[in-house]
């Protein structure tokens, strides 16, 4: 039993004493790690700043600064492994990388897949930071595009963080993507009223309109006769083509259609409906080929139509006899 605990005590020992003998080769490989780790962060932030410069590369600039930044880091951590483990070498972790890749795979298969996608979407820049962009119910303003997941600012001032696979598989609308973006409004007319004169005004209104292009021009086109309006599109182009530029510039044109449609007579009527009350009083109910109401009429006279008054004669007529039947059997009786 004493031999037992003499061994593990032994043993104990031996432990404390490598692990103090270990103590100057972890702080050097602590100190050289970070050191390395430092060196990583500014050459990424150096990166960056060389590409901020040009717009098209900002992206570019961000995926070259993140992988300098891991390669240093790495490099950093074989050789603080070194420093630590003089038996080591990089091909043990690679082996070891290479015997649990495979699971590995399996369990990150979402997030590799999402890594890949951020890594095509930075370097194919289908959008950019800053950009306005529609993705099925979620429109705003890119903030930052990260390896894993794409952040955008929605214009009420909600965060939406978007995995980079669904935006590298499905479509999206960039907003900001050209100069210029043109803008669409239908306005509804009398059926009543000039057609080509309506056009002619809100061309004029859309032109008076600082906001608007005058190339390429605004048009106006008729484009449907609806139930009680013939509806004209009015299109015109604006830039920059940011959300709340269209917003302020629809909303300056659409005053002025409205003012200079009204002040011109140009009639901008209300959802109307005609409804026929069929008049079951008709001498001719029933009768198709001289039913006025919702049918042709034929080649049979009109009917002659029936009205409140009439009814009420033909009504009175017809109880005019049997009142003087009623009054002449009463005289009798009382005879």
């Amino acid at each position: 039993m004493n031999s037992g605990v003499k061994a593990a005590w032994a043993n104990i020992h031996g432990m404390i004493d490598g692990s103090i003998a270990m103590l100057p080769s972890l702080f050097i490989a602590l100190f050289l790690f970070s050191i390395f780790y430092i060196a990583g962060k500014q050459i990424k932030l150096l990166v960056m700043r060389v590409t901020r410069r040009h717009r098209h590369a900002r992206n570019l600039g961000l995926v070259l600064g993140r992988l300098a930044q891991g390669t240093v880091i790495l490099v950093g951590l074989f050789v603080a492994l070194s420093t630590v483990l003089p038996s080591f070498k990089p091909r043990d972790l690679i082996n070891l990388l290479g015997i649990g890749g495979v699971a590995i795979g399996f369990a990150f298969r979402d997030i590799l897949q999402n890594f890949l996608a951020g890594i095509l979407l930075l370097l194919t820049e289908p959008f950019q930071i800053n950009d306005q962009i529609v993705y099925k119910d979620f429109e705003g303003t890119v903030e930052s595009i990260e390896t894993r997941a794409t952040t955008i600012k929605t214009y009420d001032g909600r965060r939406v963080v978007i995995p980079n696979s669904e935006l590298f598989t499905n479509s999206i609308s960039v907003n900001t993507a050209f100069d210029m973006r043109r803008l669409e409004y239908d306005i509804g007319i009398g059926y009543g009223d000039n057609i080509d004169r309506a056009k002619q005004l809100i061309l004029e209104a859309i032109a008076s309109v600082d906001e608007v292009l005058k190339e390429p021009h605004p048009d106006a086109l008729v484009v449907a006769l609806g139930d009680s309006t013939v509806h004209i599109r009015a299109r015109w182009w604006i830039t920059p083509p940011r959300r709340a530029d269209a917003l302020s510039c629809q909303d300056k044109v659409l005053i002025a259609i409205k003012n200079k449609l009204v002040e011109n007579g140009i009639d901008l009527p209300f959802p109307t409906q005609q409804i026929l009350l069929h008049d079951q009083t008709e001498e001719t109910d029933g009768d198709r080929s001289r039913q006025r109401e919702g049918w042709p009429v034929g080649k049979s006279p009109s009917p002659t139509p029936g009205n409140i008054s009439s009814s009420l004669k033909k009504l009175a007529q017809a109880r005019a006899p049997n009142d003087d039947q009623g009054s002449s059997e009463d005289g009798s009786r009382r005879q």
